[in-house]
């Protein structure tokens, strides 16, 4: 059990916060219920409650850190004379990233994938789109013939694609990938991006 001194209100929701990013990070998603969360902070579930309101925003919050994290990796990535070069060193990094965090992104994803991304909080999307900032600037200097809302909806789509199919990488842990499986994540990629389309007009 983690111990520290509860003096207010914020150092109670950093505990809470780190607590569930060790446990998720540590056994998984899964694990991460208010009970355990409870019992390896020292908090008692009521506190967890007046704190965030319910698991789901407690989850929002754990997701807007890892969001950070991975952005700021991908912020970081260097300038070249190559977009093509530039767009796939972005997806290497975006894999290798995930990769190493892969219990924090699959609690992100089940999150995405059980939640309408229309009734999630707009602040909460604005956050998660900060993935796309970097490619953004490349878009803008390739495509600057598109209009920007043509230009947005080319990186929610690129977004969605490599969104999705990180999960499907995280999740084949062994044995020869399914080819079935692998055409249906393309059609429902596909699919999704013109859903991203359709919004965005």
């Amino acid at each position: 059990m983690m111990v520290m001194q509860k003096n207010n209100k914020a150092e109670v929701r950093e505990l809470l916060l780190q607590t569930g990013r060790k446990l998720v990070a540590d056994w998984g998603a899964e694990f991460l219920t208010a009970r355990k969360l409870s019992e390896a902070s020292g908090c008692s579930v009521g506190t967890i409650y007046n704190q965030f309101g319910n698991m789901d925003n407690f989850v929002m919050e754990q997701n807007i850190i890892t969001i950070n994290e991975l952005s700021g990796v991908l912020q970081q990535l260097l300038d070249g004379s190559d977009f093509y070069r530039r767009l796939n060193r972005y997806v290497e990094v975006y894999v290798d990233w995930i990769s190493k965090h892969k219990n924090l992104w699959l609690l992100l994803y089940d999150f995405h994938l059980r939640n309408d991304n229309v009734n999630l909080p707009k602040e909460y999307k604005r956050i998660f789109l900060k993935i796309c900032k970097k490619p953004e600037q490349d878009f803008d200097v390739m495509f600057r013939r598109l209009s920007a809302k043509e230009r947005r909806a080319a990186r929610l789509v690129l977004l969605t694609a490599v969104f999705s199919t990180s999960s499907f990488l995280l999740r084949q842990t062994t044995g020869k990938i399914s080819k079935k499986n692998v055409c249906k994540l393309l059609v429902n990629t596909y699919l999704a991006g013109l859903e991203v389309l359709k919004r965005v007009r």
